[in-house]
């Protein structure tokens, strides 16, 4: 099987042997050697029994379904009954190798998470090992992740990329992307020396990127002319862009001007307000703003959306159409600017418990110079944010409803975010935007494989590669469920609290993991490093 991700450019990707892509390997080969026991497959022939199918197409559930993969691609999906009736024997595909009795369950595509920080052994900051991260996707039914730069350097993840392929570690997909900083500085990539500091030095670096093996780019707002000669030669190469667009970078670019430019995706929100500025071409600085002082840049960016025209204004609809005409995609990553929102429930959520270790909370503390490094967070800044997103998500929900393009992703890792929970509380927070559930899940699959030009992957259909999972409640009726801590529901019949949700099974390329099983593998190693 192609990696999927290479399907858009026509190439594979090479394997390239970094000298250090051995310890990212060795750490999560060594793990998936220890934990057999989690994983079975994949099958000449595994039959999915009984499950109500929610494709990821936005379209209605159905069901109950038999389901059947062949080695890593799905070759049948045959309704075998009526929920009213129960299941017709006659209507059933043949016995596999492998069965799953998933009556009363819920077949879903894998999710992915289109924006990601990937740990491996380079982050000390857990003091656990990186299948602890990759754990704690899977157990969130997410089977490929888009990592804009993490902890490892590029090469790393991107012979991590064929390990995954070839099911020799346990771990999601790896769609591995290179990263430029705003004054032109590569990051975690060995493949080029130097500043880019022209628009052909910009062109060497996308070409040493892509010989490198990166499937995207993601930009920080640099200087025009260099942004333009960047975005042009990754097209030529078949190469994705986003930005997250630096606040040095508004004096010269806003989102609408890069977007003409060519880029595919802006991450975050950051250019679009800016882009509808009504009575001046920049936000108004406090004349005290530091960009590099994290408190100041939190709170001017949380009043930013007041200076903004207003919805349904010409500035407003003239930003909206241009962007929809470009098939523009956005990836919001709202969750990560909820913290700004209520700082304190953050830090207190449930699920750091059982499944945060303590030098992640460590590192997430209000300290400088953490991230974000807010010090004295007071209710007029949060009620800033909480103004911030009503007018954002009004923003994005009239884009979504005129057919624009919304991608799911967490940008989880810091902010208290964990990795798996923060793509969770993004699916609830478009939700609270105005996509209905089967949008949400759509964002979170379909339209991430689109963008990624993963045709293979994001919907439940026959010919797509094998890419599901399993859960026993309908996250249609609550998203809550697909948290690895399930939902707590007051049960009238028992009298008590209970929780239900979680997934049961996340099967990556027809390899069926046992979701529940290692749930309970995460908690164990967070109440071992608690020790």
């Amino acid at each position: 099987m192609a990696f999927v991700s290479t399907r858009y450019s026509g190439r594979r990707l090479p394997l390239v042997r970094a000298v250090g892509a051995s310890l990212l390997i060795a750490a999560l080969a060594a793990a998936s050697s220890a934990a057999q026991t989690l994983q079975q497959g994949p099958f000449k022939r595994l039959v999915i029994r009984g499950a109500m199918i929610i494709d990821g197409s936005g379209g209605p559930t159905f069901g109950p379904a038999d389901v059947v993969v062949e080695n890593d691609r799905i070759t049948d999906i045959q309704i075998v009954g009526d929920p009213r009736a129960g299941i017709t024997a006659a209507n059933r595909p043949a016995r596999g190798d492998h069965e799953i009795d998933a009556a009363g369950m819920y077949l879903l595509p894998g999710l992915i998470d289109g924006h990601v920080h990937m740990a491996g052994p380079s982050n000390t900051r857990s003091g656990l090992p990186a299948d602890y991260y990759a754990y704690l996707n899977l157990v969130h039914g997410i089977t490929s992740v888009v990592d804009v730069v993490g902890s490892e350097p590029l090469q790393d993840n991107v012979a991590l990329s064929h390990k995954v392929e070839r099911n020799e570690v346990i771990a999601p997909r790896v769609f591995p992307y290179a990263r430029l900083t705003n004054d032109g500085r590569p990051v975690r990539f060995e493949g080029f020396a130097g500043i880019v500091s022209t628009p052909e030095k910009g062109r060497e670096w996308v070409r040493a990127a892509a010989k490198a093996g990166a499937v995207g780019l993601k930009l920080r707002g640099n200087p025009p002319e260099i942004t333009e000669a960047i975005i042009d030669e990754a097209h030529k190469l078949g190469l994705k862009t986003t930005m997250h667009m630096e606040q040095l970078a508004f004096g010269q670019m806003n989102l609408i001007s890069a977007a003409r430019m060519g880029l595919d995706r802006q991450d975050h929100w950051y250019g679009l307000a800016e882009s509808m500025l009504t009575d001046r071409t920049v936000p108004t600085w406090d004349p005290a703003f530091v960009n590099n002082s994290e408190d100041d840049r939190w709170r001017e960016a949380g009043r930013t959306w007041e200076w903004a025209a207003e919805p349904g204004s010409e500035p407003w609809n003239k930003v909206m159409d241009e962007l929809l005409e470009r098939h523009f995609t956005m990836a919001p990553t709202m969750v990560f600017y909820d913290y700004l929102r209520n700082a304190e429930a953050r830090r207190t959520l449930e699920m750091h418990q059982d499944y945060t270790a303590p030098g992640l909370m460590q590192a997430w503390e209000m300290k400088i110079p953490n991230h974000p490094g807010i010090t004295d967070w007071t209710t007029q800044d949060e009620t800033n944010w909480y103004n911030f997103f009503i007018r954002w998500q009004t923003f994005l929900r009239e884009f979504n409803r005129r057919g624009g393009h919304i991608v799911a992703g967490s940008d989880s890792g810091s902010g208290y975010s964990l990795w798996g929970f923060g793509l969770i509380r993004e699916l609830e927070l478009l939700q609270q935007a105005g996509l209905a559930p089967t949008e949400v899940i759509r964002s979170a699959t379909l339209y991430n494989a689109q963008f990624l030009g993963a045709k293979d992957l994001g919907t439940v259909a026959v010919g797509k590669i094998a890419d599901l999972f399993l859960i026993d409640q309908n996250p249609l009726n609550n998203l809550k469920v697909l948290y690895a801590n399930g939902h707590l529901r007051y049960n009238p019949a028992t009298r008590r609290l209970e929780r239900i949700g979680g997934v049961k099974y996340t099967i990556r390329g027809g390899v069926v993991y046992d979701a529940a099983a290692m749930n309970a593998k995460i908690k164990e190693m967070v109440k071992n490093v608690k020790r």
